[in-house]
């Protein structure tokens, strides 16, 4: 079994099987569960859900994992897979631009609709040199994304990925299943997929 995930939906947030307290639900959690365990990085706020979901969720997976952090890394990739890609974001900046009339595109916005925009924020965050991909599946597909992250393995400069699943159908509605995993910590496809099924909210 993995030694640290985590899992964070509208109504509750999980760290490595145990829950965390929290109040509020939907967008107010991530603000609460950044107040209560991050708190030093303004930028949360000017942050799209999904990458307040993800920065929250890697956020405490590195907290429990409790290495040394913010040191130039060149071994840990990020690599996510989500079905909606950046399709929040993209609706709210199309909404800036949707009427002729009223024509106001905003670059806060459209600074977000790329999903790979959230890999690059956890990324700069912790200085991590490695891989940094997203990958969006037509649904979330266990064996599918345990194959990608063990292709990330080929590439002997990776010793660890920050992986997992991160969608966000809205800024009320978001589902982050992360993990950490470890070269040579997996030896198939099988074993890790089943894992990564494992990391679910029944």
């Amino acid at each position: 079994m993995m030694r640290h995930y985590v899992t964070i939906q509208p109504d509750l947030a999980m760290l490595d099987g145990k829950f965390l307290e929290s109040k509020e639900i939907g967008s107010a959690l991530l603000v609460e569960l950044y107040r209560n365990h991050i708190g030093d990085y303004p930028k949360f706020f000017k942050m799209d859900a999904l990458c307040r979901v993800g920065f929250v969720a890697s956020e405490l997976l590195l907290q429990a994992e409790n290495n040394v952090r913010f040191e130039p890394c060149d071994d840990r990739a990020v690599i996510f897979f989500n079905q909606s890609g950046s399709l929040n974001a993209d609706t709210h900046y199309q909404a800036t631009i949707q009427d002729p009339g009223n024509f106001f595109p905003s670059p806060a916005a459209f600074v977000y609709t790329l999903p790979n925009i959230v890999t690059g924020e956890i990324a700069i965050r912790n200085k991590y040199y490695g891989e940094t991909s997203f990958i969006v599946l037509e649904q979330a597909d266990s064996a599918v994304m345990a194959r990608q992250l063990l292709n990330a393995f080929l590439d002997s400069a990776t010793q660890s990925i920050i992986g997992g699943w991160i969608n966000c159908d809205d800024d009320e509605h978001f589902d982050a299943r992360l993990f950490i995993i470890e070269r040579n910590e997996y030896a198939d496809v099988e074993t890790l997929a089943k894992d990564i099924e494992t990391i679910k909210i029944q």
